[in-house]
């Protein structure tokens, strides 16, 4: 029985509040961090949030103010309803709920379940339709110490980085000057329909063809759906040298990521498992990626990844960096229920009652 007693005790250790979140960070506070998952998420969590800060003063350069009607939270992220460097329908409150700090801490958790750690190479798709997600994802691979691998591009959805003067490579460049994320593209594309911009205006793709060439860097623009992907393919494992890539984040719905096979619209948000893998003709570089046993997680059904990871939908204010369900046990990928704690109390009281019944007989 003593021995039943001290396993009950060692459970309400592990399984307890202090298992699942960072003492003291929901208030801001200082705290013990308890476990170093929730250090790394934690880290990202910050570091997004000085993300936020860096783009929000870049924007106000750029553009000459944030707009507060749309962008409530003046993060800099939100982009305009329509411009000419638009590819295709976007949710503004999608948007501003990925502009949460603490979905970079998210990341920090899928990319731990993908089995990624410091030093590994993450190949990056990073599509203008969630700067914010992008941000997070560089956030959360900083934090954990991982080399990212980004093909990048300024094409994007309604109340994305579609405003032609601050683009998501523009926030790029901000993040990195500023010395928040360093993280400079391996390659750039223009993006949207057929990665060439046939879904932009005429303006739009000669605006966004001006602005890749400019930056000086490789440019993707292969005439099949099959050799952008092997271009991707060959630019990333390029930049990951000798090293294994050892997962792929796709940010948005690129067309070169997401392929043209209607299952991927089947995907799960977040760490997901591409079961359906077409022909090359149709795949894009998510189902490539799976063909070659690389974790994938899909960052583009906003409202599924928040209710899947703990977050709030289109909150004002934002969250500070440690706050919320995603730190405080809440349900979640590979995370401990709150009825966990409770029942490791339950165990322990049940064990006295045995002890105190057969100490009275």
């Amino acid at each position: 029985m003593v021995a039943l007693v001290s396993v009950a005790l060692f459970a309400a250790y592990k399984l307890g509040p202090g298992m699942g979140r960072v003492a003291g960070a929901a208030s801001g506070g200082p705290g013990t961090v308890a476990s170093a998952a929730d250090a790394e998420m934690l880290a990202a969590a910050r570091l997004m949030d000085d993300a936020i800060r860096a783009v929000r003063g870049c924007a106000e350069a750029a553009c000459g103010g944030i707009d507060a009607r749309t962008d409530i939270n003046r993060t800099g992220f939100i982009g305009l309803e329509n411009s000419p460097i638009t590819t295709s329908l976007g949710h503004l409150e999608a948007k501003r709920t990925a502009a949460n700090p603490n979905f970079a801490a998210a990341v920090v958790r899928m990319l731990k379940q993908a089995g990624v750690g410091r030093g590994d190479a993450v190949a990056v798709g990073a599509s203008g339709s969630f700067p914010a997600l992008v941000a997070a994802s560089l956030a959360a691979l900083q934090a954990i110490g991982a080399k990212p691998l980004v093909i990048a591009s300024p094409g994007a959805s309604n109340w994305g980085a579609n405003d032609p003067r601050f683009t998501l490579l523009d926030m790029l460049d901000c993040l990195r000057e500023k010395g928040i994320l360093d993280a400079r593209p391996a390659a750039l594309a223009v993006g949207g329909e057929n990665d060439d911009g046939s879904d932009m205006t005429p303006e739009g793709q000669e605006l966004a063809a001006r602005r890749i060439e400019a930056r000086g860097l490789p440019i993707v623009r292969e005439k099949t759906l099959a050799d952008d992907v092997r271009r991707r393919m060959e630019i990333y494992e390029a930049a990951a040298g000798a090293a294994p890539i050892k997962a792929f984040i796709n940010v948005g719905g690129s067309w070169a990521n997401m392929g043209t096979d209607s299952r991927v619209l089947e995907l799960k948000p977040g760490l997901t498992e591409v079961v359906a893998i077409p022909a090359p003709g149709k795949r894009g570089v998510i189902q490539e990626m799976a063909a070659r046993r690389v974790p994938v997680i899909h960052l583009l059904y906003v409202k599924g990844l928040a209710e899947r990871y703990g977050l709030p939908w289109d909150p004002v204010p934002l969250p500070k960096p440690g706050e919320g369900a995603l730190f405080a046990g809440a349900p979640g990928p590979g995370g401990r229920g709150r009825w966990f704690p409770l029942a490791a109390v339950v165990l322990i009281a049940a064990c006295f009652i045995v002890l105190a019944k057969r100490s009275s007989l």
